[in-house]
């Protein structure tokens, strides 16, 4: 799994790559705890190139949106793939998140 980051109108855009699985969801989480900064930090996942996410990994998820928040912040997902969707909807995650159709709405939803 590879990371890309961008800021857009001061929205973080983390791009993962690949698969995040137990073998990478530990460097997934690093990047994301590291993206939540100041108060009011908004970041965005786009998840156009993601091929796969497991259960530790939305668990990496969960635990970064509940840090933004305690920071009144926020972070959206945008881009996800059917066979990504499909496990936020089995596993009631997709309750938990703004999902978008694409970055470029999502950014627009935080207020970017």
């Amino acid at each position: 799994m590879h990371i890309a980051e961008r800021t857009e109108n001061g929205v973080t855009v983390l791009h993962p790559v690949g698969r995040i699985d137990s073998g990478s969801t530990g460097e997934f989480e690093r990047v994301l705890m590291s993206a939540i900064g100041d108060e009011g930090t908004r970041i965005v996942v786009d998840m156009a190139q993601l091929a796969y996410i497991s259960s530790a990994g939305l668990r990496s998820l969960l635990v970064a949106a509940k840090a933004a928040r305690a920071k009144r912040g926020s972070i959206v997902l945008s881009a996800m793939a059917p066979n990504i969707r499909e496990i936020f909807d089995v596993s009631g995650f997709s309750s938990l998140f703004q999902i978008h159709a694409d970055a470029a709405v999502a950014v627009a939803a935080v207020g970017g």
